[in-house]
């Protein structure tokens, strides 16, 4: 199983284009900072990872406000076929109900 749920917010995002057969693809910045329980301690997470967002979703992907916590649920993908480079490509996202505790 390939799926990613992180909260992170938008720090950066670019306009939206179309693939040759005319796909909408939006792409961004996420940033994620969190607390984290590791062998028996707490260990502090923070990660940049470059975002996609394609079909349908992508035009309400970017109407997100930067630095706006999200909830983004996708997988991870090679960049391109050659790259080892690593993509988030976001399939669903949705407003932090509760904000109280979620990154600590």
């Amino acid at each position: 199983m390939n799926q990613l749920k992180v909260v992170a917010t938008v720090v950066e995002k670019s306009m939206l284009r179309y693939t040759p057969a005319g796909i909408p693809i939006a792409t961004a910045t996420l940033v994620h900072a969190s607390k984290q329980e590791q062998a028996g301690g707490q260990r502090q997470v923070e990660f940049e990872i470059p975002a996609i967002a394609a079909g349908e979703i992508s035009k309400r992907f970017l109407e997100i406000q930067l630095g706006a916590a999200m909830v983004f649920t996708g997988f991870l993908a090679r960049k391109n076929r050659n790259s080892k480079s690593i993509v988030f490509h976001v399939t669903e996202f949705e407003v932090v109900k509760n904000e109280t505790n979620l990154l600590d």
